[in-house]
Parts: C-alpha cells; sequence; structure tokens
C-alpha cells in the first residue's frame, strides 16, 4: 500500500465524527483560590483539599488521554490497513 493511501485513511478516521469508539476523559474542574488572604485563611482546609484533589484528578485525567491516544493510534492503523485491502479490491 502506498504512503498517500495510509494518509488519506489517517484523515478520514481523524475528522470523521462516529468513525470510531473514543473514550470520554472528562478534565477537571480548576480549584479555586481566593485572593482575598483572610478568607484563603478561613476556608484553608476546603481550599487544600480541592488542590489536592485536582492534582489527583488530573493525573487520572493525562492517564486517560494518553489511553485514547494509544487506541486511535492503533484504530487508525487498523483503518488505513483496511483501506488498502479495500483498494486493493477495487482495482483487481
Amino acid at each position: 500500500m502506498n504512503v498517500k493511501l495510509s494518509t488519506k485513511a489517517l484523515i478520514f478516521v481523524a475528522f470523521c465524527p462516529g468513525a470510531g469508539t473514543a473514550a470520554t476523559c472528562s478534565a477537571p474542574v480548576r480549584p479555586y483560590l481566593p485572593n482575598d488572604s483572610q478568607a484563603a485563611r478561613d476556608y484553608a482546609d476546603i481550599i487544600r483539599r480541592d488542590f489536592e484533589t485536582y492534582i489527583t484528578d488530573i493525573q487520572s485525567y493525562l492517564r486517560c488521554l494518553e489511553a485514547e491516544r494509544a487506541r486511535a493510534f492503533q484504530e487508525a492503523r487498523e483503518v488505513s490497513q483496511e483501506y488498502g485491502r479495500f483498494i486493493e479490491l477495487i482495482e483487481q
């Protein structure tokens, strides 16, 4: 299979809605930090917990994105190969 066919197949997979079964990775909500130092002190425990939760959640989010990226590349590779087989079939 030539390179142009692979590129076309990859573009098709990348830009067609519903072309694959993508995972949904939801970004965590950024924690709020008040500008007022008194409010920061008053709510220090809650704010600290929000930041710690965010750090844990952003790590999970990044792992999800990496897993989805790997899945998408594998799917694109498979679709590209299938497209090559399709072209071979119709050119016979």
